[in-house]
C-alpha cells in the first residue's frame, strides 16, 4: 500500500507526539536505566537461587519462606514509599541546585524509616506465628515460617539503610553505587545460602534457616556499602552522619504533603499484595509454590521496565524541577510508550520462558499445571502491568501528585482485586487462570485512569 505525503506527515507527527526527539534524553535514560536493570537482574538471580536451593527441600519449605517473605516485604514497600515520596522533592531539588533542601528531607526521611524498622523488628519477635496465620492454616508452613521469621527479622533496620538511602542517590543521578551492592549482595546471598541451606564448608544444614541467614548476610553487606558510601564518600550531597540531626523545620509541612500520600499509597498497596498472598494461601501450598515460582519469570521479563519506570521518575522530576513544564510532559509521554513497549516484550518472554523455568523445581504435578496457568495469566496483564508501574511510581509521582496516586492504588486494588480474587478463588474455586485475572484487575483500572490523569496535565504540580 502506497502512502502518500500527507500520510507520511501523519504518521511523522504522530511518532513525534509519542517519542521526544533528543538523542541527549535517550542517553539520559540509558544512563540511569541500564544500572538499574542489571541491579534488578542481580536481585532476580539473588531470589532466583533462594527459591532453587530451597526448592529441593519440598514445597512446604518453599511455601514458608514464600509467605514470611510476602510481610517481610511490606516493609520493603513502606521503605521504597517513604524513599519514593523523599524522591518527589529531592528530584526537583536536585533541578534546582538545592542541596541543603536534599539533606534535610533525607534526614527526615531516614529517621522515620529507622523507627519503622524497629517496631516491626519487635512485632515479628514476639508475634511470628500469629502473623504467619494470617497467611495460611497450614501448620507444618506455619512452624517452617517461624524458623524463617526468628533469623530474618533483623533484616529491617538494614534495609532501611540500603533501600532509602539509594533511592537518594538515584534521584541525584548517582546510579553506580547501587549498582555495585546490587553485585556485592548477590554473591554474598548465593555463597551464603549454599553453606547454611545445605550444610557445605563445616556449617550445620540449615534448611529454611539457612536460607534466612544468607538473606541476613546479603542485607547487610547492602547496608554496609550503602551507608559507608552516602555518609562518608559521597561528594554529590555531602550528605554525613552529623546530618541526620539536621532540623526539619520549615520542611515538614511539604514532606508530609508529598509523602505521606506516596507513603499511605505504598503501605495500603503492600497490605494489598499480602492480602493477595492470604488468598493464595488459603487457597494452597500448591498454588502459593507456583506463584512463587511463577513470580521469577515475571520479574525477568519485567525488570527492563523498572529501569524505565525509575529513569521516568528522576528525569521528569529534575526537568519540573528546572521549570520547563511542557518538555516534561512530552518526556511523560515517551516514557509511558516505552512502557507499553516493554510490557508487549516481556508477555511474550513470559511465555517463552515459563516452560524451562518451571523445569528447575522439583514440586507436585499439580503445582506444574497452575505455574503454567498463571503463565497464561500473567502473559494477558502484563502491558497493564507495566504501563501502570511507569504512571504511577514514575512520572505521575514526579509531577508530585501523590494524592491522586494514593486514591488510585488504594481504591482500585481493595475494592476490585482482593474482593473479586478472593471470590473467584475461595468462594467459587476457578481456576488459577481466572483467580489470577481477577487477583490483578487493578492493573487494567489504574492504567486507564491514569492515562486520562496524564492527558490532563493536572499532575504537574510546582513543589
Amino acid at each position: 500500500m502506497d502512502i502518500t505525503p500527507e500520510k507520511g506527515k501523519s504518521i511523522r507527527k504522530r511518532w513525534q507526539q509519542l517519542f521526544v526527539n533528543d538523542r541527549a534524553f535517550y542517553r539520559m535514560i540509558l544512563t540511569i536505566a541500564f544500572p538499574t536493570v542489571l541491579q534488578g537482574f542481580i536481585t532476580i538471580g539473588v531470589n532466583m537461587m533462594d527459591t532453587i536451593m530451597l526448592g529441593s527441600y519440598g514445597e512446604i519449605q518453599l511455601s514458608a519462606s514464600s509467605l514470611a517473605g510476602e510481610f517481610i516485604n511490606i516493609y520493603q514497600i513502606l521503605c521504597m514509599g517513604l524513599g519514593g515520596g523523599a524522591m518527589v522533592l529531592t528530584a526537583q531539588y536536585w533541578g534546582a541546585g538545592d542541596i541543603l533542601s536534599i539533606k534535610k528531607i533525607t534526614a527526615l526521611m531516614f529517621k522515620i524509616a529507622m523507627i519503622i524498622s524497629f517496631l516491626l523488628l519487635l512485632a515479628v519477635h514476639f508475634g511470628a506465628e500469629e502473623i504467619l496465620k494470617i497467611y495460611t492454616s497450614d501448620e507444618a508452613v506455619i512452624e517452617k515460617g517461624v524458623i524463617y521469621f526468628s533469623i530474618s527479622l533483623v533484616t529491617f533496620p538494614l534495609m532501611a539503610v540500603n533501600l532509602t538511602l539509594s533511592i537518594i542517590l538515584q534521584s541525584v543521578q548517582q546510579v553506580k553505587v547501587p549498582l555495585i551492592t546490587a553485585i556485592v549482595s548477590f554473591f554474598v546471598n548465593v555463597f551464603g545460602n549454599w553453606v547454611f541451606i545445605f550444610g557445605h564448608l563445616g556449617a550445620p544444614e540449615m534448611q529454611i534457616g539457612g536460607a534466612a541467614l544468607g538473606t541476613v548476610l546479603a542485607r547487610l553487606s547492602e547496608a554496609l556499602i550503602v551507608g559507608i558510601y552516602f555518609f562518608a564518600a559521597d561528594k554529590r550531597i555531602g550528605f554525613r552522619i552529623k546530618d541526620i540531626m539536621l532540623s526539619g523545620k520549615g520542611y515538614y509541612r511539604k514532606y508530609f504533603i508529598y509523602s505521606i500520600p506516596v507513603l499511605i499509597s505504598d503501605s495500603l498497596l503492600a497490605f494489598g499484595n499480602s492480602a493477595v498472598a492470604v488468598v493464595m494461601g488459603h487457597i494452597g501450598p500448591a498454588f502459593v509454590a507456583a506463584n512463587s515460582i511463577m513470580s521469577q519469570a515475571v520479574r525477568i521479563t519485567t525488570v527492563v521496565n523498572q529501569g524505565i519506570s525509575r529513569a521516568s521518575g528522576v528525569i521528569v522530576g529534575n526537568t519540573l524541577g528546572t521549570g520547563d513544564d511542557e518538555m516534561a510532559y512530552g518526556q511523560a509521554v515517551t516514557f509511558v510508550t516505552l512502557s507499553a513497549l516493554a510490557g508487549g516484550v516481556a508477555a511474550i518472554l513470559v511465555r517463552m520462558v515459563s516452560g524451562p523455568l518451571i523445569g528447575l523445581f522439583e514440586v507436585s504435578e499439580v503445582t506444574v499445571q497452575i505455574a503454567y496457568s498463571l503463565a497464561d495469566a500473567i502473559a494477558v496483564m502484563m502491558i497493564f502491568q507495566t504501563m501502570q508501574s511507569t504512571l504511577t511510581k514514575g512520572v505521575l509521582r514526579a509531577g508530585g501528585d501523590t494524592k491522586f496516586l494514593m486514591a488510585a492504588d488504594v481504591a482500585f486494588l481493595w475494592i476490585c482485586s482482593v474482593p473479586l480474587g478472593y471470590i473467584a478463588g475461595i468462594r467459587l474455586g476457578l481456576s488459577a487462570f481466572w483467580v489470577y485475572l481477577a487477583l490483578r484487575t487493578d492493573y487494567v483500572i489504574k492504567t486507564i485512569w491514569c492515562l486520562l490523569r496524564l492527558k490532563s496535565r493536572r499532575w504537574i504540580h510546582r513543589l
